[in-house]
């Protein structure tokens, strides 16, 4: 379903991405896992084609971000870190807006509203202005933009950010629930994240790949590179980071 080859993107002489390569399986959930500045957020505008690399690419369901990125963006629904909402706009008036822009219309446009505002859980605020709603309920929102043209891929850029225990709760809950019939890669920074809701994992830092698999996998590598105490995801981070930081100094954040 989506198959990234070498991704590479320089800033000027500063390397934000260095050969980055992974694969995914339809209905797989992704977990993009790597400290702030580490290349995450690079990697989500490529995939979208909002960037375009320096070198590399990678197709999402059979076809080219570079070659054919209009059929891409067909494909994927995406949720950046901060929702791209308009606060004076009721939910309702903002999903039909999405889903026009998205060039639907008729009985497909009202199934695809009924369909997320069920799956999103926003009936409750349906006819609320999106500048009254918590910061859950803006990443539901923000959700329900990202599905509702029924994209195979589901793209999320740290979708729990700044939510309380119950909100990152109830996300999780609908993102593992959305797995059944999507695909979906996120990013995060936090560990219980990818834990909770992961088949696998790609551990990313200083632009580069430091390990890729399950959990269990994962920890293998480590004990394989001499760790031999490494039991956690949180072991595995930090045993991996650590020897990293031990061959050169840390780059700046972006």
């Amino acid at each position: 379903m989506i198959d990234v080859q070498n991704l590479t993107m320089n800033y000027g002489s500063f390397v934000a991405l260095d050969r980055v390569s992974f694969q995914m399986k339809e209905g797989e959930i992704l977990g993009l896992l790597g400290p702030n500045g580490a290349g995450k957020t690079t990697v989500m505008r490529i995939l979208t084609t909002f960037l375009y690399p320096t070198s590399g690419t990678a197709q999402i369901d059979h076809f080219d971000i570079l070659k054919d990125p209009i059929e891409v963006r067909k494909r994927i629904g995406y949720l950046p870190e901060t929702a791209p909402l308009y606060l004076d706009m009721q939910v309702e008036e903002y999903i039909h807006f999405v889903g026009e822009a998205r060039k639907m219309k008729g009985k497909t446009l009202e199934t695809r509203i009924g369909w997320v505002k069920e799956a999103c859980g926003i009936k409750e605020v349906w006819k609320h202005t999106v500048s009254e709603l918590s910061k859950g309920y803006r990443q539901r929102v923000g959700l329900a933009q990202a599905l509702i043209h029924d994209p195979k891929v589901l793209i999320l850029d740290e979708p729990t950010s700044g939510l309380d225990p119950l909100q990152i709760m109830d996300i999780r809950e609908l993102i593992k629930g959305l797995a059944r019939k999507k695909t979906i890669i996120f990013s995060t920074h936090i560990l219980q994240e990818v834990e909770a809701m992961a088949d696998r994992i790609v551990i990313i830092n200083e632009g580069k790949i430091e390990a890729q698999g399950t959990q269990a996998e994962l920890t293998e590598q480590v004990r394989k590179r001499g760790d031999s105490q490494a039991a956690t995801l949180e072991d595995v981070f930090i045993s991996l980071l650590r020897a990293k930081s031990k061959k050169g100094a840390k780059r700046p954040a972006l």
